[in-house]
């Protein structure tokens, strides 16, 4: 059956097979409500088996990718919760993180304007982030008085940035620009306003073309590596890229270099 979710906006190009979701709240900077968070939480674990995606761009409508969780229908609300009830909440909010990083199709945001709170989570959480010059970034979570670590916050971006600037923007809670942004490596491109969704497109279209199984591969060491030792990381390697050397795809590939075409991967 077909992923139909209401609180945002859900397209499958079987031509290409990349899903786009588009964040669908323009006139809120696409702020989450519980029913995003749930949604998007529900659709990334289904697109990790949904037949023909092999790619998937999340973006959102507007002026604004995603400006964090909405103030009246999320944050006013959290005060009627006792600790079990914020504890559900919480754990929603990290269980949409586990779900794009679970996700065995890569994952390229298209960052169109204000990147802040979960929405920067969530931008992190991403495999590739495009960025719109207008694309400001910050994880707010101190400024309201709340934990910098917040949805997997202080795993992903040290990893991304190294420590020193993950601390730095973690504890200040500051808006960064998309060009300091880019020079620290949070974001892999910055381009103009106008073709921010266009580019990022391209670059799912480019990975749907791709081995899916040696894209799985490498998005699961990166996460799964970055708490072994060396020696670990060899083995694992080792034994996974023995795998892939029997995977259709490398006897595609070494066929298409003999025979000087493009390889057709599945």
């Amino acid at each position: 059956m077909p992923m139909e979710p209401t609180s945002f906006l859900y397209e499958h190009d079987e031509a290409t097979s990349v899903a786009t979701i588009t964040l669908n709240r323009p006139e809120r900077l696409n702020a989450l409500t519980f029913e995003v968070y749930e949604e998007l939480r529900d659709t990334f674990r289904a697109l990790d088996t949904e037949p023909g995606v092999r790619a998937v761009l999340l973006t959102g409508r507007g002026r604004g990718f995603c400006s964090g969780g909405d103030v009246e229908d999320i944050i006013g609300r959290l005060f009627e919760r006792d600790y079990q009830g914020l504890l559900a909440f919480t754990r929603l909010t990290c269980d949409l993180i586990a779900s794009i990083r679970a996700c065995r199709r890569p994952v390229v945001a298209a960052l169109n304007g204000t990147v802040a709170g979960a929405g920067a989570v969530i931008a992190s959480a991403c495999d590739l982030r495009i960025a719109s010059e207008t694309a400001k970034i910050a994880f707010l979570f101190v400024r309201v008085g709340l934990s910098g670590a917040d949805m997997g916050a202080s795993w992903l971006l040290p990893r991304i940035v190294g420590m020193g600037r993950a601390t730095e923007l973690l504890m200040t809670g500051d808006f960064i620009d998309a060009a300091e942004a880019h020079r620290i490596g949070l974001y892999n491109r910055v381009v103009p306003a106008d073709t921010v969704v266009a580019e990022a497109r391209s670059l799912a279209q480019k990975l749907a073309r791709g081995p899916s199984f040696a894209l799985e591969v490498t998005k699961d060491a990166l996460d799964r590596e970055a708490v072994m030792d060396l020696d670990s990381a060899l083995e694992a390697e080792a034994k996974v890229q023995a795998v892939c050397m029997q995977n259709p795809n490398f006897r595609e590939s070494y066929e298409a270099f003999v025979e000087k075409r493009e390889p057709a991967f599945e």
